[in-house]
């Protein structure tokens, strides 16, 4: 875990948005066409319902996610052509106890 990366990733208040989405996928997104395709929200949320949920352009939303993957804060999963992000709850944890003992 390097704090300064998830500092960062977290200064920018879509990314701590998106964070908060996918904290809670079922209150934010369709489930049904998850559904359809034989998956859940434990697999994660797919980067064009982010983009569609935030309304900024794809490359935009790409851009935010791959700086919260390489911080730690989030994993993929790639099916199909689809990729699909959710939280990295122990990376999430252990900047949690980071902080509160550092700070």
């Amino acid at each position: 875990m390097d704090p300064s990366l998830i500092y960062k990733a977290l200064s920018n208040e879509t990314r701590r948005q998106i964070m908060y989405w996918l904290k809670h996928p079922e209150d934010f997104f369709d489930k049904s066409p998850y559904i359809q395709h034989g998956i859940n929200f434990k697999v994660g949320v797919c980067v064009a319902d982010i983009q569609s949920k935030a309304e900024l352009a794809q490359s935009v939303i790409s851009s935010y996610l791959l700086t919260m993957l390489k911080a730690g804060l989030l994993e993929s999963e790639r099916i199909g052509k689809w990729t699909f992000y959710r939280r990295n709850e122990k990376t999430i944890q252990e900047f949690a106890e980071y902080v509160q003992k550092e700070l």
